[in-house]
């Protein structure tokens, strides 16, 4: 298995766009009991990568309980960064 945050930026490979959630939901089966899997280190992980350019905001909304949710999505450039130095 490789580290949690590889593997949420391998996720990001596909091009689609996705929010914090979104990536939970795709990785709790691996990684729901990790420590770094909480939402306040999932975010941090996520803001780091949009600063090291792998990822980019996309697009800000709202959710139903007023809370700010922030969508990302990889350029092609970022895909490439990401594939070429973790390996599937």
């Amino acid at each position: 298995m490789r580290p949690l945050f590889f593997s949420v930026l391998k996720y990001f490979t596909d091009g689609k766009e996705a929010c914090r959630a979104d990536v939970q939901d795709a990785l709790r089966a691996q990684y729901g009991n990790f420590k770094a899997f909480k939402d306040h280190a999932m975010d941090e992980a996520l803001m780091t990568a949009c600063s090291n350019g792998l990822i980019d905001e996309s697009r800000y909304e709202l959710d139903k309980d007023g809370k700010l949710v922030i969508y990302y999505k990889a350029s092609q450039e970022g895909i490439d960064t990401i594939n070429n130095y973790i390996k599937d």
